[in-house]
């Protein structure tokens, strides 16, 4: 055992470490560092002088070659088409649902009483555990 202390290699320090060592940022000395925020109605008095476009609905423009789509040889290539073309139920495919809460029996009554289901088996199965 001694044998090997001797030959293992000692830890290296900070202070012999080849990498340069990083200081700490400056505090700051009074209120004139800390950068202030303007007040509203001083920003709303510069002009604008662009205006944002719109943000487009879909994630490509149209005319996009869409790689992936086509798996049929021989068959044109598949380009995005403009947002127009597109029904408007697509858009809407991404927001959450929207559950009318009719009372006793409704879909939205039995997708709660559900979800406590399974959260109790899962806590219970918790508690086996234990």
């Amino acid at each position: 055992m001694a044998f090997l202390r001797t030959i293992t290699r000692p830890p290296l320090r900070r202070s012999c470490s080849t990498y340069p060592s990083r200081g700490y940022a400056a505090k700051a000395t009074k209120k004139e560092s800390q950068p202030t925020l303007q007040s509203e109605s001083s920003l709303s008095s510069f002009p604008r002088k662009f205006k944002f476009p719109p943000a487009p609905v879909s994630s490509c423009p149209a005319n996009t070659l869409l790689p992936g789509l086509n798996y049929l040889k021989g068959q044109p290539p598949v380009l995005a088409l403009p947002d127009e073309e597109y029904p408007s139920w697509l858009w809407t495919l991404l927001q959450p649902r929207v559950e009318v809460d009719e009372g006793l029996g409704s879909l939205a009554e039995k997708r709660r009483m559900k979800k406590e289901r399974t959260a109790n088996i899962k806590y219970a199965n918790f508690l086996k555990t234990q």
